[in-house]
């Protein structure tokens, strides 16, 4: 078989991965994000939860970092050259300087060439050079704030020599200098080859910048790579030309363009390439499951390289000279400063280079795949090589260009051999790579001193019935494949749908309010009561009716706690699963469970208890524009929901430790609105419809359906918490507040419905009538009921919200209530 040692160049992607990702494409149908459609919606959706799993995996949130998405880490170079705010020469304030390490890649060097063109001066700096200027500038120096931009590697290319993540800090601080010039310096981080096999933690070493590419980590896919802009600095980039889904507004026959406020939009010019970028989802989830995180990566690797660099380094002629000469600035003892990667150049007796290209065919011969060359790091090459500038001149007059194979000019090498390890790569590659050598260039009474001194490193046995890839799917000893673990889930228990207050303190709370929340702007009239209660534990499952019901800071207690994801971590909806109405939850609070039931299932419950502790996984979503953390509830209930809606999907809850804001207008009398926190909903905290309203509309769609609806199917379809009995049909959207009972709301909007209410809550089927219908009824529009948010008391009591409380509303000033500021589209859920 091949031996494959150029990780560095690109990771080899695992059959499984492959098989995920087109088992995910043949599940579903992945439309363009900028549409608005239901395929559409989809691909968006996901393409958020994979942002989040890449900050998830560098260790940062949204809150620090925005992902930017490129074709390539040279894509996400060239953007922040054009984009870094420069102060060019010959202006009055200190000009800008671009500084990079000399060893660095040619898209970092090649950034020099958008600089000159703004006329801001290029300085590179040698390693030894950057660990002589500890010194801090004078203090009437350091309040300048001309930016300047300082760009290393996190681990070389070249030799794999990591550099310390702690100049990071050093250099935005002060206490490390690239050059002396006043101003205020950022980091650019090279990120692509150390994030191949190493951990990178940016909650503790925050460089502004961080360009990737994912075929480094995964091997697929290609041709996408990512830039990680801290939003410290994303408000000062600049951008001249625009493209498609980057504009709020622009237009054709004048110059005028408004941009997106997202940075990510911004930057993110046309459709972005958004299978690849689903795959990238499928990528994290193997990695993990094949090796156990970037940590486990780290050490393996490094246990390979260290074992080869220590053979190959001793490996001697018989007259004494060494086999090989290695380029490294560390001798491989720590995994902190050496990453996987061995230079070299192979010598004969005499300490002459045998050129790379011979190594080269040489090792093809033995299916040995290595990469030679410079590995586009020239500054790297000339340092380790001792070449020298005008030797460079010299070759390239000789006929010699990047890339090529003359790897002698006048007897001395242009360039070298480059091993590499990846997560991939096994004990079996080293050992492979090492008989190589010692085939071609020892005889075997030289060989074996070598392999006796080293010893075979220390790891431990994957089980063979773990191991159900091909060759390239194969693995070190060094790594196991870790189960997930299960979650014990409480047995199958019935539950009642009331829940019974302390009597004395709601009937108190209750007399409280009742003296103070007089209206003041409605007239006489039928007393307004709530009819009927319904919350959701399960985003966009069956209602669950109650007639009393706790209230928490969120809405009524465990409401739209909980929601079901796509084996993409994606939000499903009745939209694209209309069985989803016929799961049944509801909450048992005395027992402190949910027990989910449907057709042809065996119930099942799951905890209450918010488990959120170590063995929890928290991660990110979005749902509707709106971040929430949440965490799985096990494979129990996954396999349970996966048997019954016939597709691969979980159920995953929010995590108690970060509340989704939703920021809206003040409004008199109550404290303001952005402070509220949300569950899984859409919108708002509740929903509120009344019964008069439905009974309207029922005359209009009874008109035009063969059968006429029950007005208590009607009811559910609309999917509200709050169901009110009224006098008039929606005088509830001339409202802009209302008590009930000890609880106030603030409301927020009208609810513009979405194509849910034609799914009957009953049997799961369609019925487009329904919406056709509404929007006729309601002059082409299709608002039914209104979003509300509660201003809970400052009480130690539990707050109650009960069937049969009356209702007391206040007028709007102004009744025309405007929909929710939202770019999604609105529906219960």
């Amino acid at each position: 078989g091949i031996t494959y040692l150029d990780h560095a160049g690109s990771a080899l992607f695992p059959e499984s991965l492959l098989k995920a990702f087109t088992d995910d494409l043949r599940n579903n149908v992945y439309g363009n994000p900028h549409s608005q459609n239901i395929s559409s919606k989809l691909t968006y959706d996901t393409i958020e939860h994979v942002r989040y799993r890449i900050l998830q995996h560098f260790h940062t949130t949204a809150e620090d970092y925005t992902i930017i998405f490129t074709s390539g880490c040279t894509a996400a170079l060239k953007l922040i050259a054009e984009s870094f705010p420069w102060i060019p020469e010959g202006t009055k304030r200190p000009s800008s300087r671009f500084c990079y390490l000399t060893d660095s890649h040619t898209s970092v060097v090649g950034m020099r060439g958008i600089t000159a063109s703004m006329n801001v001066l290029s300085v590179p700096i040698k390693p030894k050079e950057i660990l002589l200027t500890r010194s801090q500038l004078p203090a009437e120096e350091q309040n300048c704030t001309t930016p300047h931009l300082f760009s290393y590697p996190a681990q070389s290319n070249f030799s794999g020599t990591k550099y310390p993540l702690s100049w990071i800090q050093d250099i935005k601080s002060g206490k490390l200098c690239p050059i002396k010039i006043p101003g205020k310096w950022f980091v650019l981080l090279d990120a692509a080859s150390y994030v191949s096999s190493s951990p990178l933690d940016l909650g503790v070493h925050q460089a502004d910048f961080i360009p990737i590419s994912f075929y480094k980590i995964f091997g697929f896919p290609t041709g996408l790579g990512a830039l990680l802009v801290n939003n410290r600095i994303a408000p000062l980039l600049r951008k001249t030309y625009f493209g498609g889904g980057t504009a709020a507004a622009y237009l054709a026959g004048e110059d005028f363009y408004s941009p997106r406020k997202s940075i990510a939009e911004r930057f993110e010019d046309g459709t972005v390439s958004f299978l690849d970028i689903i795959a990238l989802k499928h990528g994290f989830d193997v990695l993990e499951k094949l090796t156990g995180g970037m940590e486990k990566i780290k050490q393996h690797t490094f246990t390979l390289a260290h074992y080869t660099y220590t053979v190959l380094s001793n490996l001697k002629y018989a007259n004494g000279a060494p086999v090989v000469r290695i380029y490294s600035d560390t001798d491989f003892s720590n995994p902190d400063v050496q990453g996987p990667i061995i230079n070299f150049n192979v010598l004969d007796e005499n300490g002459e280079v045998l050129g790379f290209s011979q190594v080269d065919n040489m090792a093809s011969l033995h299916n040995i795949h290595v990469r030679t060359g410079c590995f586009c790091n020239t500054g790297a090459c000339q340092m380790h090589l001792d070449i020298s500038n005008e030797d460079i001149q010299r070759n390239l007059q000789a006929g010699h260009v990047c890339g090529d194979n003359i790897d002698l000019v006048d007897g001395r090498p242009t360039g070298s051999v480059r091993i590499s390890f990846g997560y991939l790569s096994s004990f079996e590659d080293a050992q492979t790579f090492l008989n190589f050598i010692i085939a071609t260039r020892l005889s075997k009474s030289d060989a074996e001193i070598p392999f006796q001194s080293v010893t075979k490193p220390m790891t431990e046995s994957v089980p063979d019935e773990h191991l159900s890839f091909n060759n390239a799917d194969k693995l070190s000893p060094t790594l196991q494949i870790l189960d997930g673990e299960l979650r014990n889930i409480p047995s199958e228990t019935e539950t009642t749908g009331s829940w019974q207050p302390p009597e004395p303190e709601a009937e108190s709370i209750r007399a409280a309010v009742s003296e103070t929340a007089v209206p003041t702007c409605r007239k006489g009239g039928k007393p307004i009561t709530v009819a009927k209660i319904y919350l959701y534990p399960i985003k966009s499952c069956s209602a669950f009716e109650v007639t009393e019901w706790p209230v928490g800071n969120q809405g009524l207690l465990y409401d739209r706690n909980w929601m079901v994801v796509n084996q993409n971590g994606v939000c499903m909806t009745q939209k694209q699963e209309p069985r989803l109405c016929l799961v049944n939850p509801s909450i048992d609070l005395k027992q402190k469970i949910m027990v989910i039931q449907a057709e042809g299932m065996d119930p099942i419950s799951v905890s209450l208890e918010d488990n959120t502790g170590k063995e929890a996984v928290i991660c990110e979503s979005k749902v509707c524009s709106h971040r929430v953390r949440t965490y799985d509830c096990g494979e129990r209930i996954a396999g349970w929901l996966s048997v019954f809606l016939g597709r691969p999907c979980r159920l995953i809850r929010q995590s108690s430790d970060m509340k989704n804001k939703s920021h809206q207008k003040n409004t008199k009398g109550l404290s303001p609105a952005s402070n509220i926190s949300l569950s899984l909903v859409n919108e708002a905290q509740y929903l509120l419809i009344n019964v008069a309203s439905i009974l309207q509309l029922k005359e209009h769609i009874s008109a035009r359906l063969k059968e006429p609806l029950e007005i208590e199917e009607l009811i559910r379809r609309f999917r509200a918490n709050i169901v009110i009995s009224a006098s008039e049909s929606f005088e509830e959207e001339e409202w802009a507040e209302i008590s009930i009972g000890a609880l106030q709301f603030q409301v927020v909007g009208p609810c513009s419905r979405c194509q849910i209410i034609c799914i009957d809550q009953q049997s799961g089927e369609r019925n487009k009538e329904i919406l056709q219908s509404l929007s006729a009824a309601r002059g082409r529009k299709t608002n039914f009921g209104i979003y509300l948010m509660n201003q809970p008391l400052r009480s130690s009591f539990s707050d109650i919200l009960s069937v049969g409380s009356q209702v007391l509303p206040v007028l709007k000033e102004n009744t025309e209530i405007q929909p929710p500021t939202s770019s999604e589209e609105k529906c219960s859920g």
